[in-house]
């Protein structure tokens, strides 16, 4: 594989496992994700479950079903470097794609899946590079850096959704504080 032959972003794509390992594939790579710190290369895994009723009568009982039994789906900026972790995670058999290339889902896939809700996409509809938990106007709590503890409101949002500016008070006064987004949390009241 050519370095960096993959790198188009933050993308969903489908990772085949063994037969039952997919939560064992999403435990190992959230250990690896945390281990690592690589929250800013792979930003979320799962395994589409439903809740299924088996029996009838006082028998009935509500089940967890993957919807996908052997997949699991990740949300990550795909590069030579997160390529070879994820294929070498015991019980993965490779990525869904032709060939070895990888191939990402596309946005209609994304909101069929429902993997992304709806606040998520822009006015043209095409989803966000990164969906956060807090937007224009809310109070956050900063988590990290030299402001760690500070609570302040929100006042702007980069483009590609990577820093957001953050008025905190500082001796009396509003002073805007560029941050990364991992960098702050929503000040739940």
């Amino acid at each position: 594989m050519e370095a960096n032959n993959y790198i188009d972003g933050v993308k969903w794509y489908v990772i085949h496992t063994y037969s039952g390992y997919e939560n064992k594939v999403k435990t190992n790579l959230e250990k690896i994700v945390d281990n690592r710190s690589l929250q800013n290369l792979i930003f979320d895994i799962r395994i589409p479950t439903e809740t299924v009723i088996e029996g009838e009568g006082e028998s009935a009982k509500k089940v967890e079903s993957k919807i996908f039994p052997s997949y699991v789906i990740i949300k990550m900026i795909m590069s030579d470097f997160t390529w070879h972790i994820i294929r070498n995670i015991t019980g993965v058999t490779g990525f869904v794609g032709p060939g070895s290339a990888p191939t990402p889902l596309t946005a209609q896939e994304v909101a069929d899946l429902g993997l992304e809700s709806s606040e998520d996409k822009d006015e043209a509809g095409k989803i966000s590079v990164i969906a956060l938990p807090y937007k224009v106007g809310d109070s956050v709590r900063v988590r990290t850096g030299v402001f760690t503890g500070y609570v302040g409101r929100v006042d702007s949002i980069s483009e590609d959704g990577k820093t957001v500016t953050v008025m905190v008070s500082m001796f009396g006064r509003e002073t805007p504080a560029q941050l990364d987004t991992a960098d702050v949390e929503i000040l739940e009241i």
